[in-house]
């Protein structure tokens, strides 16, 4: 028994072994750069002032609110979750590591995003889908209730989805993230058309071979745009306007989001929503 305790010691941690899941993460599917470029700009140009005061609803890592904080000494960030061990690794790898004159501008809360306090924001945000945990209309009503109340007078909601008939396919797809050293998977693992519910997760492959299966799993209700915007309008906003992405020079996606009241009949797309309280 000792004998096969020492080999097992003896062996040589693969890639997978020692890979952080959380960095994985935002090395495959965030740009927090360009998130803050784009608030920002979107609230200059609907409201004619800068915004200050974001909250970032199912902030994980919080690595948005942190790169909020990064325009000035001016700006500060609320970010709130349910999960804490994802906060405590925010604190410790995303807060922690901003200068200290940034970090006390950053606030997390372990908080239920349905009950959560803070203080009036200029912006608030749900991205990476995040929201679509809430299956019930029911829900999803009462939480952008909350969002309302939960900005300015003036203030934005921010909200990011995804759809296209690639959304409600059982598929893989794989990205190989080359500078990383890894390959993205994501897995539209199962489908209901008849409640849009969807399972999807996350893994890992690293060039060694070595895979990380599950590293995340999402159990989603999948809402259309017209839904969401409903939804909105209903909970109290005066305006709910789709931004949809535009196209480069070879009809892919160029990561410039404007209003648009029609879309493409894309096989797979991505597109913000911005209320106007």
């Amino acid at each position: 028994m000792s004998g096969k305790n020492t080999a097992m010691s003896n062996k040589t941690p693969t890639m997978a072994d020692t890979a952080d899941i959380h960095e994985l993460y935002e090395q495959s599917v965030q740009n927090v750069e360009h998130e803050v470029e784009f608030l920002q700009k979107t609230f200059q140009e609907i409201r004619g002032r800068t915004a200050y005061l974001l909250r970032e609803d199912f902030c994980g890592t919080a690595s948005a609110s942190c790169e909020w904080v990064k325009q000035g000494k001016e700006y500060q960030a609320i970010g709130v979750d349910i999960e804490p061990s994802v906060l405590e690794w925010g604190r410790e790898h995303r807060v922690g590591r901003l200068p200290a004159s940034d970090r006390a501008r950053v606030s997390l809360m372990e908080s239920d995003v349905l009950t959560v306090e803070t203080p009036p924001v200029d912006i608030l945000v749900a991205f990476n889908f995040s929201y679509f945990i809430f299956h019930e209309r029911a829900t999803m009503l009462r939480y952008f209730k909350r969002a309302y109340d939960s900005v300015k007078d003036d203030g934005l909601f921010l909200v990011d989805m995804f759809g296209g008939p690639e959304s409600q396919e059982e598929t893989k797809e794989k990205t190989k993230l080359k500078e990383h050293g890894f390959t993205y998977i994501w897995d539209q693992a199962k489908f209901h058309p008849v409640s849009n519910r969807m399972r999807c997760a996350i893994h890992f492959k690293f060039k060694d071979g070595s895979k990380l299966k599950n590293a995340f799993t999402y159990d989603w209700r999948l809402y259309s745009a017209p839904e969401i915007k409903d939804l909105l309008l209903e909970a109290g906003f005066k305006k709910a306007t789709v931004y949809w992405e535009g196209d480069d020079e070879d009809g892919e996606g160029n990561g410039e989001f404007a209003p648009d009241d029609k879309g493409e009949a894309d096989l797979a797309w991505i597109a913000y929503i911005v209320a106007e309280k």
